[in-house]
């Protein structure tokens, strides 16, 4: 299993040369490829520098020369590296209360095999071994070698499971077991990996974020419509946490309640945004008295037959976020919101639209309107960001490897510094490098 190292300890050169690797992988990570020149440029070293350090990087397995690139000018075609698939490998795990996946990821983000259950979410022991069932299942995907290089899980799930079910409209069954479960704890003691847990909804900002419109675009608020609405929040290049973690959590802004006649009773004069702007808003007006019943398929060809019951589920899913993200825009000023979820097919393209002109429409006089884009990953988003969190936690140069795991030193160390952030000088780099996005 690859080490996993808690602190940078040793000297200041070494410390300060794992420092550089890891940026050297972030850099490729973002970009896709890069040539020696152009690393040395981005990462302000010298060539015999950067030079030593790939041989390193290529020598540990975890990159590759992909080629070689000719522009046309006079002297040698670059020597063109990328990320090696097998250099590293995680699993993710997204938990949502009506649904349980895990995958396999490879070092360069993809996904190799997966598991999914569509189902209203079981008691803890139970979804401990299903969960832990599918990971054995998915470790035997990779030889004896390659499973010496699983880096960790990544655990990805909505804080407070056992909470908002009125609003969701969704029966107690048994999640209330859940507000006091580590399964995290649970995983590490079944499975023998470390585990690395995070909110989903920034966990998919985290993919968002390193494999896609990320790439290209330091600021930016995310949306994930899935059987709840959850989101993150990147400025700067760099995902931001807040105090308890649920930074972007616009699941609990508030606005007024549902025009649906399936929507559950608002206790207040007004409600949360995820009674109005989930897909199980969207189940319970189709189903009201047998939501559960249905899954993610069924709700896939609603959209597809542009259904009535979608389109009145749709109308008013699209008004309330309209306003709650006026009230974004009015607080944070981001240029790019980015939204993803786990219906695809005709879908996004019709809610990107949809949300627009709703967003357009509701702007005060003088505000401009934050461009909206669709999402890189659509149901996929959760569980790589999942799986990221592992690879990034090993391989990401995090400062606190410059302070031998210190709580404050020159490299800006701290609180921040813990197993789920970050550095936005780190995440920035590599950027001007990467393939502009051609998607609409």
């Amino acid at each position: 299993m690859v080490e996993v190292r808690k602190s940078g300890r040793g000297s200041n050169s070494a410390q300060l040369r794992r420092y550089n690797e890891r940026i050297v992988l972030q850099i490729l990570r973002r970009a896709g490829e890069a040539s020696k020149a152009e690393l040395a440029r981005a990462v302000q070293l010298t060539n015999a520098a950067i030079g030593a350090i790939i041989q390193d990087l290529i020598e540990e397995g975890l990159i590759v020369e992909a080629g070689k690139r000719h522009d046309g000018s006079r002297g040698q075609p670059a020597t063109i590296l990328k990320l090696a698939p097998c250099g590293a490998y995680s699993f993710g795990v997204r938990l949502d209360r009506t649904n349980m996946e895990t995958v396999l990821m490879d070092f360069s983000g993809t996904i190799i095999d997966r598991r999914l259950h569509d189902l209203i979410l079981p008691a803890p022991e139970l979804a401990l071994e299903i969960l832990t069932r599918d990971l054995a299942e998915l470790r035997q995907r990779l030889d004896e070698t390659d499973q010496s290089r699983i880096t960790g899980i990544g655990l990805a799930q909505p804080f407070n499971l056992g909470a908002w079910l009125h609003e969701l409209g969704l029966p107690e069954a048994d999640f209330r077991k859940w507000e006091d479960y580590d399964l995290a704890a649970a995983l590490e003691e079944a499975t023998g990996l470390p585990v690395f847990s995070e909110n989903d909804g920034t966990a998919a900002a985290v993919a968002e974020l390193f494999y896609g419109l990320g790439r290209q675009n330091d600021h930016f608020l995310y949306l994930f419509l899935g059987p709840a609405i959850g989101g993150g929040l990147v400025l700067k290049g760099d995902v931001i946490r807040g105090v308890s973690g649920n930074a972007g959590d616009v699941a609990m802004m508030p606005v007024p309640p549902s025009s649906l006649t399936t929507a559950p009773p608002s206790r207040h004069a007004w409600d949360l945004l995820l009674t109005r702007a989930s897909l199980v808003a969207l189940a319970r007006h189709m189903a009201p008295e047998d939501f559960a019943r249905l899954n993610r398929q069924d709700l896939q060809q609603a959209a597809e037959r542009g259904d009535e019951t979608f389109r009145e589920w749709l109308a008013d899913c699209v008004e309330a976020l309209a306003l709650a993200l006026r009230s974004a825009y009015a607080l944070l000023d981001m240029p790019l919101v980015v939204i993803d979820g786990d219906l695809s097919g005709p879908f996004p393209k019709m809610f990107r639209a949809a949300l627009m002109a709703a967003v357009e429409g509701a702007a005060p006089e003088k505000r401009q309107s934050p461009d909206i884009r669709i999402g890189s990953f659509s149901h996929d988003a959760g569980a790589i960001g999942a799986a990221s969190l592992p690879q990034f936690f090993n391989f990401s140069p995090r400062a606190t490897i410059l302070t031998g795991g210190k709580d404050k030193g020159p490299a800006g160390a701290g609180s921040s510094e813990d197993r789920a952030s970050f550095p936005a000088r780190a995440a920035r780099l590599g950027s001007h490098l990467a393939a502009p996005d051609r998607t609409d």
